[in-house]
Parts: C-alpha cells; sequence; structure tokens
C-alpha cells in the first residue's frame, strides 16, 4: 500500500496597514486579525520593524480604532489605549515591551529602571536594543524611557518628536487633574 503524504503550508500572515496624519507627522498602522502589530514613523528604517507581506485596508476595524484612539490622545481626551496588540519579537523584547505598557501617563523611567523592573539590573544596553525594537510606538510608550541623567536618548521618531510626546502628556496630565 502507498500512503501519500500531505504538506500543509501555512500561509504566510498579511498584514493589513493605513496611514494617518498626526501632530507628529504620517504614521503608517500596521495590523493582523490578532491586533495592533506596529505604529511606524514616516521615516521608519525599513529594518527597525520587518513585518510582510502588508496589504492597504482602510477600514480594517483595529486600525480605526487605532486612529481614532491616537486622535483622542492628541487631543488632550485620552491617557491610556485599550486595544489588543499583536507583538511579533523574541520573548526578552515582548518582556521589555511589558514594561514599557506600565511606565504611567506624563512619567519618565530610565533604562535601568526598566532592566530592573524585568529583573535583569545588568541587562541596561538590552533593554536599550528591545526599546529601539518596539514596534508599537506611542501607544506602547517607549518615548517615556530617557537616560539614567534624565536626558533623552535616541528614539525611532527622533528626539524632536520624544519631546513633543512628553510635553503633551506634561501638559495634559496638568490641565485633567
Amino acid at each position: 500500500m502507498v500512503s501519500l503524504a500531505t504538506t500543509i503550508q501555512e500561509k504566510p500572515m498579511t498584514y493589513s496597514y493605513k496611514t494617518t496624519q498626526t501632530p507628529v507627522g504620517r504614521l503608517k498602522l500596521v495590523a493582523s486579525d490578532r491586533g495592533l502589530a506596529a505604529i511606524l514613523w514616516e521615516n521608519d528604517d525599513p529594518q527597525r520593524v520587518r513585518l510582510s507581506p502588508l496589504a492597504e485596508d482602510k477600514n480594517h476595524p483595529v486600525l480605526l480604532e487605532t486612529e481614532r484612539q491616537l486622535a483622542d490622545y492628541f487631543a488632550g481626551k485620552r491617557k491610556s489605549f485599550s486595544l489588543q496588540f499583536d507583538f511579533a519579537g523574541t520573548d526578552f523584547q515582548k518582556e521589555v515591551w511589558q514594561a514599557l505598557a506600565t511606565i504611567p501617563f506624563g512619567e519618565t523611567r530610565s533604562y535601568a529602571q526598566i532592566a530592573a523592573q524585568i529583573g535583569r539590573p545588568k541587562a541596561v544596553r538590552a533593554v536599550g536594543a528591545a526599546n529601539g525594537k518596539n514596534p508599537i510606538s506611542i501607544i506602547v510608550p517607549c518615548h517615556r524611557v530617557i537616560g539614567s541623567n534624565g536626558k533623552l536618548t535616541g528614539f525611532a521618531g527622533g528626539l524632536e518628536t520624544k519631546a513633543t510626546l512628553l510635553k503633551l502628556e506634561s501638559d495634559t496630565a496638568r490641565h485633567r487633574d
């Protein structure tokens, strides 16, 4: 008797995207059916977050909700986000990104504080590298991470944008409390 083996190849996930204009420039929102996968800057390094294939879908429900919540954030009406995420990264990166998500609105943390929070106090450089690969800018607030000396350090959206986001949060917190 001859047995036929059938190989089922999983179809690669297609990510949907749409672009949106914000006070900090044009952003590319990317989602899968599982949730928000990325918010990319207009001049983002294509090697920083690699998700493909991408197909434009201006009506994807996750992207529409992300766009709505970002508009509320920039209008000073939102301090937290309520979205499902679909992170693509290593376990360590995901651990760092989860820690970033716990930084309160309008506050900052140092890379060393994040490293200590995840139980790896000597992994400050690795935390910095994972922070730089955070695919969900703004919503997973990597802009709230600063150097131990209190200075603004690397940010995929640029240091000017980082300063703008921190000022927006500071102003919003001051006017809403």
